[in-house]
């Protein structure tokens, strides 16, 4: 959801701030205001092309931002992207600055990014249906989503059986190179793997035991006269600490046999005594283990050396070496036998694509029969609001493997004809920008109906959670004007709605109110945005009716529209 959109020196506006809310936020204002500036800064902060015009008169540059809710896909998208995405509030803040240079800077959460990257999460966050252009456009990967979202189908089982007719493919490929290539690799592979097995390596932390033990025999005479030297301090010197020890645990106990509170003195006296011995015993231990012999330091440093070798050349670990020596061998088999391996994957690549043969067949008419029932809805929907189409939703089975696809074979792709005669053409064909808008909000209200009821269908989440609708009610008014108004309204139910609107009986629906407002000051055309109030609310929609000048019919009239979108 779309929380807050800011604009600085940005065409006219010097600086304002639009806050929105959820459900269905409406714009209004008189002509010229700068409404559509708005929806060209959104536009901007999407990915949109800039242009030096947007910088207002005298300005060294326009500073347009606006804060979005976190989702789990614009998350995924920042970190792919190396942009960190944890934050206490959980937002997206988008930031973009263009010079009047004709350069330009962009930040996503307050980190410089690309406009590439605006690009990429432009169909998570948001849709602007603009007589312009359709942002986050409307391809085909859109409109076969929104026709599985109308018909709850799912591609998981084909994506599962295009996942393992590729790796097998890929595979295949990869034996089937040129024979040139596959020699020269096997005789690599075959030294690589002979090379690490003739290392003989047995555990992946031999350097470690084998650095420890260098260390001991490298100080072997200063080890061992430590070790013996402890080892007389604490029992054998005359005043061994043991000795000591010893002769003081006496008299303690001694005191202890007339005075209880030399009881408990004595038993840590024994215990400090135990613990002594405890370390004299280890340190004799130690020091009967120490070999100062020269040859077995040599072996361990010509050993250390050859695990080295095989560290610099194949990982940094011997856990590593051992699992790319293990891998060599594994490519070298396969290799070496490369006739039956060959003669298995081509069996297993049959298996494979009969497997997603089967499940693209099954989505394809799962998709096919969703089309057919979306067709009925969008006519109707579309056709209630002032415009006689005809619709259709094809599903388009592209049966060749190069298009085979995570998502299946099926090309999809909604055709309209707005004009008695006329042919159906693709949606993006539409030439209107307000008939485009009118039928993608009927569509969306289709799917959204279509998505909430019915037998076994689940309620998913919106995807983006925000649709912008500008130029929506070119061309219509009354009974055509108020039934665009409910769909919104129904359409706001499940996403956060923005329109810009000139009519009355569509503002009257608004959950949110926004005023744009063009003033002048100290000889500067200004633009303001500000969320009415109800009683502002009312008198707008009046002015909306009758004019600048307020009428009492004008405002019962405002009241009337509220009241009965209500």
């Amino acid at each position: 959801m779309l929380l807050e959109l800011r604009a600085e020196n940005y065409a006219v506006i010097d600086r304002a701030v639009a806050s929105f809310g959820p459900g269905l936020n409406l714009m209004t204002g008189e002509t010229g205001a700068g409404k559509s500036i708005l929806i060209d800064a959104l536009v901007l902060l999407l990915g949109g092309k800039a242009s030096t015009d947007v910088v207002r008169h005298g300005a060294e540059k326009a500073v347009v931002a606006c804060v979005f809710e976190m989702t789990p896909g614009a998350a995924a998208l920042l970190e792919a992207n190396g942009i960190d995405s944890e934050s206490e509030d959980e937002h997206v803040v988008l930031r973009r600055e263009i010079l009047a240079n004709g350069k330009g800077r962009v930040f996503v959460n307050n980190q410089a990014a690309t406009v590439g990257v605006l690009r990429q999460l432009a169909p998570e966050l948001a849709l602007v249906h603009a007589q312009s252009e359709t942002l986050g456009a409307f391809d085909q990967a859109q409109q076969r989503g929104l026709l599985d979202r109308f018909g709850a189908v799912s591609s998981d089982a084909v994506a599962e059986a295009y996942a393992a007719w590729k790796a097998t493919t890929e595979k295949l490929e990869e034996l089937q190179s040129a024979e040139q290539d596959r020699l020269r690799m096997a005789d690599l592979w075959r030294f690589q793997s002979r090379e690490i097995e003739q290392a003989g390596l047995s555990a992946d932390d031999e350097d470690v035991q084998l650095e420890a033990e260098k260390r001991v025999l490298s100080n072997s005479e200063r080890l061992y006269t430590a070790a013996m030297s402890a080892h007389d301090l604490l029992y054998e010197n005359e005043n061994a600490a043991e000795t000591t020890l010893g002769s003081a645990l006496k008299h303690l106990e001694e005191l202890a046999r007339y005075d209880a509170r030399f009881a408990e003195p004595a038993q840590q006296l024994a215990a400090a005594k135990a613990i002594v011995e405890d370390v004299d015993a280890g340190v004799r231990d130690f020091a009967d283990t120490i070999n100062s012999s020269p040859g077995r330091l040599e072996d361990i440093e010509d050993r250390l050396a050859v695990l080295d070798r095989l560290k610099r050349k194949y990982g940094q670990t011997l856990a590593e070496v051992m699992a790319f020596g293990a891998d060599a061998a594994r490519k070298l088999a396969e290799v070496e036998n490369r006739d039956a391996v060959l003669v298995e994957l081509k069996a297993k690549q049959e298996k494979d694509a009969a497997a997603y043969d089967a499940a693209a067949a099954q989505l394809t008419t799962a998709r096919t029969d969703a089309a057919r029932r979306l067709e009925k809805l969008a006519v109707a929907q579309i056709n209630d609001l002032a415009m006689n189409v005809r619709f259709s939703v094809q599903v388009t089975a592209e049966k060749d493997q190069a298009h085979w696809t995570a998502h299946g074979w099926d090309r999809v792709g909604c055709l309209i004809a707005t004009n008695a005669g006329e042919p159906l053409k693709p949606l993006d064909e539409i030439a209107s920008g307000g008939e485009m808008s009118r039928v993608m909000l009927a569509l969306k209200v289709s799917v959204e109906e279509g998505t909430s009821s019915g037998a076994g269908r689940k309620k998913k989440a919106p995807l983006p959670r925000t649709l912008v609708f500008d130029e929506i009610d070119i061309g219509i008014g009354g009974r055509a004007a108020e039934a665009v108004g409910r769909k919104l309204k129904t359409l706001s139910r499940a996403q956060q709605v923005l329109c810009i609107t000139h009519l009355p009986q569509i503002a009257a629906f608004g959950d949110q109110h926004l005023l744009i407002e063009k003033t002048e000051k100290q000889g500067r055309t200004q633009t303001t945005i500000r969320v009415m109030e109800e009683v502002e609310r009312t008198q707008e929609i009046a002015r909306m009716l009758s004019g600048a000048k307020l009428t009492e019919t004008s405002l019962k009239h405002a009241e009337h529209l509220i009241e009965s979108s209500r």
